[in-house]
């Protein structure tokens, strides 16, 4: 082989051009397949160019991305499309807890070091974020579509102030039955730590005051969706629903007797789910197994959701106290919380869709 030119540094092993390796594998189609294979890896190239290389992280999104392609896809039928929504939520709640929550504890260790496809933790982190957005916007507007072919087909989940008065009454008598005894108010002030928020948790923010009184207090509602109870409580006979949370809000004077609510915020938190421990150096495999868990459930937070017009204070004081970053960890959800429990949905008895 002649030595390279004086001056000039050889390349990184030049990719094979794309046209020859498409032709060697039998799938090109005429000159002009050749042609714009050739374009994609020119001749000279690196395979060290950051470039030829696709993001693990973007395109797991990417993949994310189609399984919510199926629930957009009008051929696909109803509770199927709904399933397929509640199966992108899901995996984009194990996205963060995995995925968001590996590459914020590299950021927390001063990792520095790029990836083949040249970007830094951080920088993961930010596009992630920006294509999470897009894609989140997606599944709000699809479950609106989605809840107006449920009506037509006598699938409603309404909300609470939808509701007659004689059914706001059988909804409050579910509640006092079933659900108020799972219910456990825990005061949010300067005399009580911080309450522990559980991981993938549905929880009101409660502003409350005594009638006459000027000062305000704040308490804390886990929604006990899970433990017990649905995430859809059914109205009457038919296939009528309304939120758990919504139950739960309209419904807070039987937890604070005499008291004033003044707001109701839902939020919602995402816990870091790496944990993992060797099992070769355990002496004491199902020990092992409890401190995993243990740590899992104490992880740190690593997305915060809320609601659009959120109290700016409050919003800010949840984001100091489980140590986020407003800017980046703060979601708004203008909709549904938690669309992974659109499965109760999609499990109803009609085989018609």
């Amino acid at each position: 082989m002649a030595a390279p030119a004086a001056g000039k540094k050889p390349a990184d092993k030049p990719c094979r051009p794309a046209a020859k390796t498409a032709a060697a594998a039998g799938t090109t189609k005429g000159p002009r397949a050749a042609k714009s294979a050739a374009a994609t890896c020119p001749v000279g190239r690196g395979l060290l160019d950051p470039e030829l290389y696709l993001n693990r992280e973007l395109t797991w999104l990417a993949f994310n991305s189609r399984v919510l392609h199926e629930a957009e896809d009008e051929r696909t039928p109803l509770l199927e499309r709904v399933k397929f929504l509640a199966i992108t939520a899901s995996n984009l709640d194990e996205f963060f807890m995995k995925r968001i929550g590996g590459l914020k504890q590299q950021v927390e260790a001063g990792v520095q070091k790029v990836t083949v496809d040249g970007r830094t933790p951080a920088r993961q982190i930010q596009e992630c974020h920006a294509v999470v957005r897009s894609l989140r916007l997606r599944m709000e507007q699809l479950a609106v579509r989605l809840g107006k072919l449920l009506r037509a087909e006598k699938i409603e989940l309404a909300r609470y102030d939808q509701l007659a008065n004689d059914e706001k009454a059988q909804v409050r008598a579910e509640y006092l039955r079933s659900i108020y005894p799972l219910v456990t108010p825990q005061s949010v002030d300067p005399a009580h730590p911080f309450p522990f928020i559980s991981n993938l948790s549905l929880n009101l923010l409660v502003t409350l005051r005594y009638p006459g009184d000027a000062e305000f207090s704040l308490a804390r509602v886990k929604v006990p969706v899970g433990a017990g109870a649905r995430r859809f409580v059914r109205v009457g006979g038919g296939d009528r629903f309304v939120r758990l949370e919504e139950v739960l809000c309209h419904n807070l004077d039987l937890l604070f007797p005499g008291m004033e609510v003044v707001r109701c915020e839902l939020f919602r938190v995402t816990r870091n789910a790496n944990a993992e421990k060797s099992e070769e150096g355990a002496d004491d495999l199902l020990a092992m197994i409890e401190s995993e868990l243990q740590e899992r459930r104490f992880a740190p937070i690593v997305r915060l959701e809320v609601i659009p017009g959120m109290d700016p204070v409050h919003r800010g004081r949840l984001t100091a106290e489980l140590g986020l970053d407003e800017a980046q960890d703060v979601f708004e959800v203008d909709g549904m919380f938690a669309l992974r429990d659109l499965f109760e949905i999609a499990a109803l008895p009609r085989p018609d869709l």
